[in-house]
């Protein structure tokens, strides 16, 4: 080999190590994928006034209410439970998850109320745009996005 040989083999040695932390980075902080919005048939949303408040406002409805099951270990202990989506739409090609208005348990506007919640669906979906709040029998739509600082 001659001495410039040695160089060459070195700079290549280092340019592959250096390539290989990089991509290594990028893997490791890659974020998880997220759940899929489901395929449906036939599109279910529980409130078809909902449903025209939406579409009024420009949104496309492309998935109706969902169900999320969960399993839950408590000591060793299985247990079953499960979160609902009312609907998926789409708006200026961006993805929201929509959340209806229940009678029987108003949502507070606070901040934390909104963040006990809502937030679970922003980490579920992390793809979403946002999370809607729509009251159908006030005819309101709240956009609610959440922003983690993370240290």
């Amino acid at each position: 080999m001659r001495t410039g040989d040695t160089f060459v083999v070195l700079l290549l040695i280092v340019v592959a190590i250096v390539w290989f932390y990089a991509r290594g980075r990028l893997w490791y902080h890659k974020p998880r994928p997220s759940l899929a919005i489901p395929r449906q048939d036939e599109i279910f949303v529980p409130s078809e006034e909902a449903v025209r408040l939406l579409n009024t406002q420009g949104y496309e409805i492309v998935a109706g209410k969902t169900k999320l099951p969960i399993t839950v270990t408590l000591d060793e202990q299985e247990m079953e439970s499960r979160l609902f989506v009312d609907a998926f739409v789409l708006k200026d090609d961006e993805m929201y998850i929509v959340k209806l208005a229940r009678e029987r348990q108003p949502l507070e506007m606070s901040a934390s109320a909104i963040r006990e919640r809502l937030l679970v669906f922003s980490l579920l979906y992390p793809e979403a745009a946002g999370v809607l709040y729509v009251d159908p029998e006030i005819r309101s739509i709240r956009k609610i996005t959440f922003d983690v600082e993370r240290n």
